[in-house]
């Protein structure tokens, strides 16, 4: 089973395939231009060139599930938060479905279903969000849907909650989220599910069942 990786050279990207070559979990790491392609041909990653505001069919050809971890990023305008958070994650769970993938793993956000309550530069990010996870649940793709709370740089814990009562907090580390991806790839029984991520003091198997 060989994992599509949309998002590949972002920041949680890099650190999950990284994890899953270590663990020997196949993957394809998608990249916008070759000029990215060093990190991953380094440490024995296979990437494939594909831009989700283009063409990225191809992209598909010998995977049978998904991982989007895109993200228009905090210094671009809403153009691109609807062309990639919300038109790319759509388009994403349509071609999977068309080519019968086995699952697609979504990196959505903490109260998506919320994007009135977050800080006003935060909204058109959060109702794209929203609007992607809908368009998943409601696509015929078995998916799995992750929920972090806000990302920090810290160092992985491995140590997960999954809500503020139990964390004490709403944060959790962008390494914690990469290892709760890896967990989630490695286990094909979790579908059609959501889950909150944050730090906390249980394993990710506690928290993804």
């Amino acid at each position: 089973m060989t994992t599509l990786v949309i998002g590949a050279n972002g920041q949680i990207g890099k650190q999950f395939c990284e994890l899953a070559q270590q663990a020997g979990t196949p993957i394809k790491a998608m990249i916008r231009s070759e000029e990215q392609a060093s990190w991953f041909k380094e440490r024995g990653i296979d990437t494939v060139v594909a831009d989700l505001e283009g063409e990225f069919e191809h992209a598909f050809e010998g995977c049978d599930q998904v991982v989007f971890t895109a993200g228009s990023g905090p210094h671009t305008g809403p153009d691109k938060t609807l062309m990639i958070d919300l038109y790319g994650a759509i388009r994403t769970a349509d071609i999977a479905k068309q080519k019968g993938f086995s699952r697609y793993i979504m990196v959505s956000a903490m109260r998506a279903e919320k994007p009135l309550e977050a800080p006003e530069k935060m909204r058109p990010y959060m109702a794209a969000k929203f609007a992607a996870d809908a368009h998943l649940s409601n696509s015929g793709v078995p998916y799995v849907i992750l929920k972090p709370g806000r990302l920090t740089d810290e160092a992985a814990s491995q140590q997960f909650a999954s809500t503020v009562e139990e964390s004490g907090d709403n944060q959790i580390s962008r390494a914690n989220v990469a290892h709760a991806l890896l967990h989630v790839v490695q286990t094909p029984g979790v579908v059609n599910q959501e889950y909150l991520l944050l730090d906390g003091k249980r394993s990710i198997s506690e928290i993804v069942q």
